[in-house]
């Protein structure tokens, strides 16, 4: 993690900018730059690799331990 995602936050899969909130419900996203919203998944659409999304959600991971792709679908 650098500096920059430690005061903002993880970027956005839909712009790039590291304005990306969890929302009220669980597992949910939206960016407050371009107020796209994501959903994470618990199968990686990149590689199919399964992770649990407590323990992501817990940890703010949204990128797959496997391949480092983004875990997030854009609603």
């Amino acid at each position: 993690m650098n500096e920059t995602e430690r005061l903002l936050g993880p970027d956005c899969p839909g712009c790039g900018e590291p304005w990306l909130r969890p929302t009220a419900t669980p597992g949910r996203y939206r960016c407050l730059y371009c107020m796209g919203r994501f959903e994470l998944l618990s199968v990686c659409p990149n590689c199919g690799e399964h992770s649990t999304i407590v323990r992501m959600e817990s940890t703010a991971m949204v990128q797959c331990n496997h391949c480092q792709g983004s875990m997030l679908q854009q609603l």
